[in-house]
């Protein structure tokens, strides 16, 4: 058993109040699953392109930290990583300010790769967005990982700003939707990305590319899942929220884990709406080890 995570790691600097400080971290949506992954105690590889700048090594050494294996981490001289800022407007909403136009994760599939002995790759819209000029070395990765029975799993967590146009990103993920295995999509990005607002015509339109597994984060705390013939629509329990961010990336973490485990689909469900609720209830993108809580 050995799970790849692939895409961009960033640094967060994070608004503390109305204080002009910021808290320095260190996220990115496949990165912050990758974490819940390695604390459930699954063997997690990450595959990025970093810098060999000092906050390109602290990257490195909180992902061993965690326990994440770094022998898929390419070290690219003279290169940094991007940087996101995180603000609140008058009305108390989160502001994100982005700099990744030379995060040398841009460049991860412009060459080839090989990648042996995985049993699950979990990629994301985001990791599809900002590597967009390698997608056939990403496609041909996916093909042969699929061909050697890794399990393929895509979080399209569309984000329109990374795009040209919504055109632009429906022909990229139509070129890889066919090569997934289970889907966790966000039925708000549904909308954005396809027109779609319901689940059932979600369902439908996945199932014409062949995915076989999905699970829907939907409105009010509901979950749509879809595991070939089961089918289940359940709702999670309120709490209150401190900080959203990374919320789907710990529901993704929450399902793979158990799911990988041999979970049931309500069991994988239940994971996930539990793990992200904990999550929601910390500041960051990644809470603290203090709030842990073993996952499957």
């Amino acid at each position: 058993m050995r799970i790849c995570c692939a895409g961009e790691v960033m640094v967060e600097m994070a608004a503390r109040g109305d204080t002009g400080l910021y808290r320095q971290g260190i996220a990115g949506d496949t990165f912050n699953t990758a974490v819940y992954l390695s604390r459930a105690g699954l063997p997690v590889h990450y595959l990025t392109h970093l810098g060999d700048d000092a906050i390109s090594t602290d990257i490195v050494a909180s992902m061993r930290s965690e326990g994440i294996a770094t022998d898929l981490v390419t070290r690219r001289p003279g290169r940094q990583p991007g940087l996101y800022v995180i603000n609140n407007d008058q009305a108390g909403e989160r502001v994100f300010s982005y700099w990744r136009e030379h995060s040398p994760a841009r460049e991860l599939f412009d060459q080839p790769i090989r990648l042996e002995g995985f049993t699950v790759f979990y990629f994301t819209g985001i990791t599809l967005a900002v590597t967009r000029s390698g997608l056939r070395n990403l496609r041909d990765l996916l093909q042969e990982l699929r061909a050697n029975g890794c399990l393929i799993a895509f979080d399209p967590n569309f984000r329109p700003r990374l795009w040209r146009n919504v055109e632009q990103a429906r022909e990229h993920y139509e070129s890889i939707l066919p090569l997934c295995d289970l889907l966790l999509p966000t039925l708000e990005d549904e909308t954005a990305l396809w027109g779609i607002e319901q689940a059932d015509s979600c369902r439908d339109h996945y199932l014409d590319y062949g995915i076989g597994e999905l699970i829907i984060k939907g409105q009010a705390l509901t979950t749509y899942a879809y595991r070939g013939s089961e089918h289940l629509v359940q709702q999670a329990s309120p709490v209150k929220a401190i900080d959203t961010t990374a919320a789907g990336d710990a529901f993704n973490a929450g399902y793979l884990a158990t799911r990988i485990g041999g979970g049931s689909l309500t069991q994988s469900v239940t994971a996930a709406q539990s793990l992200a609720a904990e999550g929601v209830q910390c500041s960051g993108a990644i809470m603290p080890r203090t709030a842990d809580r073993e996952v499957g």
